[in-house]
């Protein structure tokens, strides 16, 4: 597979130049966030000066795959008490108990892939610009396997963390939704949170345009799904401390209130040659759980 802009951020901000028909000049749209909102975002430990955060629903996009809240943040720069010391974990993680069932739901309609690319900056392979048409709220059914396949990955470890898809968005503990057209035409790709009281993040959303776009195969988007499940459940990228690894640039994305605690067995250190699946940025190629990954869920879950 050709490289994404050689190495594609899990959620790629591309800037999108849009066409008009008409004399008038459309308003170029302003996702800017509030000083004191970034100095806040900064304070938990996140890099705000590599990638800087953008307005995203009803919230904020950090570090391109990363979805806090006024809510979130006020609840992260809390004190925390560790536990235990705890590849790389937040402090908070999903409370297993004796074996713990994670129910996802994810609406697999019809829809062909719809709208929404990446356009400037190198976002889709060569051949795929920006493409403008609608986006529905499902996902294509290719997405359906691909998230089969995520699960069964994690499955396949045997963890205390047993993970099923469910019928219904209620009462579901993960709920796969699609990004809206307009982020989707600007480049998002996926984004997540982080565990709360015991329980993980509760939503993923999702560009529905990784295959018609982007050119991603079934177990592409299955490892991007796999990533940002692992952000739900407590995960921080293995390469945290120096985004060039994976990216290219960046530097490091630091500890914070939210934490980033080596898991014990596996290297302090990260190399793109392993291929970790929770690497801050992607090539879109598959990327299964090698031995490090192993290990470190093994010693979580």
């Amino acid at each position: 597979m050709k490289r994404i802009m050689r190495i594609l951020s899990l959620a790629l901000m591309a800037s999108v130049m849009l066409f008009s028909c008409s004399d008038q000049e459309p308003e170029a749209e302003d996702y800017s966030v509030p000083e004191d909102v970034v100095a806040q975002i900064a304070a938990l430990g996140f890099d705000v000066d590599n990638f800087v955060p953008t307005t995203f629903n009803e919230g904020y996009l950090v570090e391109g795959d990363i979805y806090l809240t006024d809510e979130t943040i006020a609840e992260m720069a809390m004190p925390k008490t560790l536990a235990t010391a705890e590849q790389y974990s937040t402090n908070e993680l999903v409370c297993p108990g004796g074996g713990r069932v994670i129910s996802i739901y994810m609406d697999e309609g019809t829809s062909d892939g719809g709208g929404g690319g990446g356009g400037n900056g190198g976002g889709p392979p060569p051949g795929k610009g920006p493409n403008k048409t609608s986006s529905s709220a499902s996902f294509p059914s290719t997405y359906g396997a691909a998230l089969d396949e995520a699960i069964s990955r994690y499955n396949a470890e045997n963890l205390l963390l047993t993970f099923q898809r469910t019928n219904s968005s209620s009462g579901a503990d993960i709920v796969f939704s699609r990004l809206s057209k307009r982020d989707e035409n600007r480049g998002v790709l996926g984004s997540a949170g982080f565990p709360n009281n015991c329980d993980p993040y509760g939503q993923i959303k999702m560009s529905g345009v990784l295959e018609t776009n982007y050119g991603l195969s079934v177990n592409g988007i299955a490892t991007i799904m796999a990533h940002e499940i692992g952000h739900c459940i407590g995960f921080r990228h293995t390469d945290y401390f120096d985004r060039s690894i994976s990216c290219g640039s960046g530097g490091d994305e630091g500890e914070g209130s939210i934490g980033a605690n080596h898991i014990p067995g596996t290297p302090t250190g990260a190399s793109l040659s392993k291929k970790s699946w929770m690497l801050a940025c992607t090539d879109g190629g598959n990327r299964p759980f090698n031995n490090d990954d192993k290990t470190a869920l093994d010693y979580l879950y």
